[in-house]
């Protein structure tokens, strides 16, 4: 265990102004996807307008789409905004994603129509009834979605590469990256920086794991 590796890569690729945009960008990321996608789970699950079956199958259907095939879509609708080489324009297109809203909509669907019913006959509107019942009693899969988003948006690599062509600008895993060179690695510095990196996402989870944890017992309920 050598301290040098640990302050060598702290300094050598300004690691603690990688970590804040990369910490501001997935919580951003982490906080917008637990807002959009709970509210399209609840319309999904609880409220009934037309084509509202047809419009989930599409949801579902974009979950078979890998991320890396929309990479240029995403990229000529980031240019045509003009959000090239911002932290906007890696936010923007990871605030919502099929799977989240597939999976608040089946845990929405686990809540008793007899509530909501309750619920109205005591003066609740749609949206206090999502406001003040749903999401108080939605923990466990909030916090489940709250770490698999963080997880997965900290430790992306390539959108953030395409999007950010700034040094100032860029991510942990970006940043990381540049310690490989052409002749030589510094693998040494890459595994310091590694460990510095999952830190934040050890800590989330042991902070949400009673809840994590929760979820996972809840699947196998019924009734």
């Amino acid at each position: 265990f050598i301290w040098k590796n640990y302050t060598d890569v702290w300094t050598r690729i300004n690691f603690s102004l990688y970590g804040w945009n990369t910490l501001k960008i997935t919580l951003a990321v982490t906080i917008g996807r637990l807002i959009l996608c709970s509210m399209a789970g609840y319309g999904f699950a609880r409220m009934k307008f037309p084509g509202r079956d047809a419009l989930f199958l599409i949801t579902l259907a974009t979950m078979m789409i890998s991320s890396q095939i929309t990479i240029v879509p995403n990229f000529i609708i980031m240019r045509y905004l003009g959000l090239v080489d911002t932290h906007f324009g890696v936010i923007l297109p990871q605030l919502a994603d099929g799977f989240s809203i597939f999976l608040m909509r089946q845990f929405f669907l686990t809540f008793p129509y007899e509530l909501e019913d309750a619920a109205k006959l005591d003066g609740c509107n749609p949206l206090m009834f999502y406001l003040r019942i749903l999401i108080p009693n939605s923990k466990p899969i909030m916090a489940t979605l709250a770490v698999m988003t963080f997880q997965g948006v900290w430790n992306d690599f390539l959108w953030p590469l395409v999007m950010l062509t700034s040094p100032a600008k860029r991510t942990l895993a970006v940043g990381l990256s540049y310690l490989v060179g052409q002749y030589t690695t510094r693998w040494d510095l890459q595994m310091a920086g590694s460990v510095l990196t999952v830190l934040p996402i050890l800590v989330l989870y042991f902070i949400l794991q009673k809840y994590f944890v929760q979820s996972i017992k809840m699947t196998g309920l019924k009734g």
